[in-house]
C-alpha cells in the first residue's frame, strides 16, 4: 500500500493573533512616541499658545465691532392701505442694529401702482414722520 498523503489544506495551521484592547493600544502608541518634554520645550509651547490666544482675542474684538453695526432687529407689519380694495399686500419693515439705528421700509401696493418709501432711523427715532404701521414695525423691531 502506498503512503497516504494529507491534502494541503489540512496541513496548514491558521495563526490566531490576540489583539490588545483599543485603549491599551493607544496608550502603548503614546508611550513610544512621546518622550517627557523638557522645560524649554514646555516654555516654547506656552509662548506659542499665548501668541495664538492674542490673535484670537483681536479677531473676537473685530467681530464684536462688526456685529454692533449689523442688522440684528427686524420688525414687519402687513397692512391694506386702501380699505376695500385687495388684501394685506403692503408692508412696513424696520431693520435696526443693536443701537436701534437703521431704516424703515414701507411698500404701498395698489392695483395700478406700487410705491416704496425708505426712512432712516437713528437711536430709535426718525427725522421723518412715521405712519401708524411704520411706528408699529419700529416698536416690534425694538422689542427683539
Amino acid at each position: 500500500m502506498g503512503r497516504f498523503r494529507k491534502p494541503l489544506y489540512l496541513k496548514r495551521v491558521s495563526k490566531v493573533r490576540i489583539l490588545p484592547s483599543p485603549l491599551t493600544y493607544m496608550f502603548n502608541l503614546l508611550r513610544k512616541k512621546k518622550s517627557p518634554a523638557t522645560p524649554k520645550e514646555l516654555a516654547k509651547q506656552v509662548k506659542v499658545l499665548e501668541e495664538k490666544l492674542e490673535k484670537v482675542v483681536e479677531e473676537l474684538e473685530v467681530l464684536r465691532k462688526g456685529h454692533a453695526m449689523s442688522i440684528t432687529k427686524v420688525g414687519i407689519i402687513r397692512f391694506n392701505p386702501f380699505g376695500e380694495i385687495g388684501g394685506d399686500q403692503s408692508f412696513a419693515l424696520a431693520l435696526l442694529d443693536s443701537e436701534d439705528s437703521g431704516v424703515v421700509l414701507t411698500s404701498h401696493y395698489g392695483k395700478d401702482m406700487q410705491r416704496v418709501y425708505a426712512k432712516p432711523v437713528k437711536e430709535g427715532v426718525s427725522e421723518y414722520s412715521l405712519s401708524e404701521e411704520e411706528q408699529e414695525a419700529l416698536k416690534k423691531a425694538q422689542k427683539e
